[in-house]
Parts: structure tokens; C-alpha cells; sequence
């Protein structure tokens, strides 16, 4: 196993979150492509992959300043995502070989040198993606909770202060009378998230003039700070995502019924 930097050539395929098999990936890869070519040039994004032994990308990870992340913190570097290949399809399953520790570790050796007081990442209680408590297995304490979604941390150095989730607001967009209002928050670091948003977008479709989406764009930090919330549809004041990303049935059969009552 290797763990190396991103590079230029193999900027599509992180994009595609590996699974470059996958349709619905292409569909949602060129947000997070535009996403990952900003942070990287403005930002501080730093990118790297895991290489089996034949060279093969199975894993990566991406991790920012705190500053540029979807956190209240300081002197901290972030992980949006750590991903380990895991599905039949395409490349194969590449986990329970230690690829996500391997990456894990080296972002952490990274940071380090760049003077960062310590790390700080996401995660979900409940055992899906991002379990929080893998984190915990390496070292990471929990430093807020906001759902289902766990902010963890480790310090590096005894004045490490710890990160908070921004707090969430009640408030939105003003709605347009008469209309079902979708409101669609969008980080673009998320392949999966940005899915969700085509989703949306589709299903808003659908309806003609009965539905106004409006897409708010939460890249910058200062606009995700204004709504404490990165990526969510919403659709008439419900929030859709209560767990893992709505598919677009449920955001459909949303919309339906609120177009129902008009």
C-alpha cells in the first residue's frame, strides 16, 4: 500500500469519490470537481489517495483548514471525507485492509508539519458512513453532536481548543406565496450531496410553476455560518434529511403533496 498526493491526472476519478463505474457519480462529479479545483487553489484543501500494491486507487481523503470548513474552530485542520472503496462494482472492495487508517495517519502527519494544532472531523453515531466511533477506535474525542452527525476531534498540543458546529437557525429564504418552496443548500464537497441536489432540481421539474427551488450555496463558510446547515433539501419548511440522502422518491413525494394542498 502507498499513500500519495492527488495529482492532476487523477483529479476526475477522486471526484467520482472512485466510482467512476457509477452514473449517478457522473451526474454529481462535475460540482464536486468545480469544488475541489476552488478549495485546492484558494482554500488549503490538501487531497491524497491510498495505492494497492499494483497501484490501484482504492481510498482517499480531503482535509482543510478549519478556517475554510463547515466548523466553528481555530488552529485546526478539518476532514470532510475519508473513503475507502467498498462496493462490488468497479474497482472492487478495497476495505478491512487498513486503507483508512493508512490515510488517516498521513493526514494527520501532514497537518502536523503545517504547524496545526489538531484534527477535527465528522461523523454518525449510527453504524453507516463515517461511523464516529472509528474515529474514537483512533484516538479522536467528541467534541459536539448535532443529530446524528458527531463533530470529533484530537488535539495535538495542550492549547488545542475544541470545534463546534455552527448552531442551526430556524430561519430561510422568504417563501413566494402560493407556491411550494424547495430550499436546497449545497457545499459541493459531497458526491452524495450533490446527487441529492439533482434530485431536487428533477423533482422541482416536475411540478412547473407550482414549485420555486431556490439553491443556496454553502462553500462560502460565511454563508454556511448564516444558516448552520451545509447540505439539506427542504421542501416547504421539512427537512428531508434526517439521515442518509434522500433519494429522489421521497423528495418527490414531498413536493407531491404539498402541491396537493395549493
Amino acid at each position: 500500500m502507498e499513500i500519495v498526493d492527488l495529482t492532476e491526472e487523477r483529479k476526475d476519478l477522486f471526484s467520482l469519490c472512485l466510482e467512476d463505474w457509477s452514473a449517478e457519480a457522473r451526474e454529481a462529479g462535475p460540482k464536486r470537481r468545480e469544488w475541489l479545483d476552488r478549495c485546492l487553489r484558494h482554500h488549503g484543501l490538501r487531497a491524497k489517495l491510498a495505492l494497492d500494491d499494483e497501484g490501484v486507487e482504492g481510498g482517499l481523503i480531503q482535509y482543510s483548514p478549519v478556517a475554510n470548513a463547515p466548523v466553528d474552530g481555530a488552529d485546526l485542520y478539518f476532514i470532510h471525507c475519508i473513503f475507502v472503496h467498498g462496493h462490488k462494482e468497479g474497482r472492487g472492495n478495497f476495505q478491512k485492509h487498513g486503507m483508512g487508517q493508512a490515510l488517516l495517519a498521513a493526514a494527520e502527519d501532514d497537518v502536523r508539519t503545517l504547524g496545526a494544532k489538531g484534527m477535527a472531523a465528522w461523523g454518525v453515531w449510527p453504524p453507516f458512513w463515517m461511523k464516529a466511533s472509528w474515529f474514537r477506535k483512533h484516538g479522536y474525542r467528541t467534541a459536539d453532536r448535532q443529530g446524528l452527525a458527531v463533530l470529533v476531534w484530537k488535539p495535538f498540543t495542550e492549547d488545542a481548543v475544541a470545534p463546534r458546529w455552527f448552531p442551526k437557525t430556524t430561519e430561510l429564504p422568504d417563501p413566494v406565496p402560493g407556491k411550494v418552496n424547495v430550499v436546497a443548500f449545497s457545499s459541493g464537497w459531497c458526491l452524495a450531496q450533490n446527487l441529492v441536489l439533482e434530485r431536487a432540481r428533477r423533482a422541482a421539474a416536475e411540478f412547473g410553476d407550482s414549485v420555486v427551488l431556490q439553491e443556496i450555496d454553502t462553500t462560502d463558510r460565511a454563508t454556511m455560518a448564516r444558516w448552520g446547515v451545509s447540505d439539506a433539501v427542504i421542501v416547504d419548511g421539512k427537512n428531508l434529511q434526517k439521515g442518509p440522502p434522500p433519494s429522489y422518491e421521497t423528495i418527490r413525494k414531498a413536493i407531491a403533496r404539498r402541491v396537493a394542498k395549493l
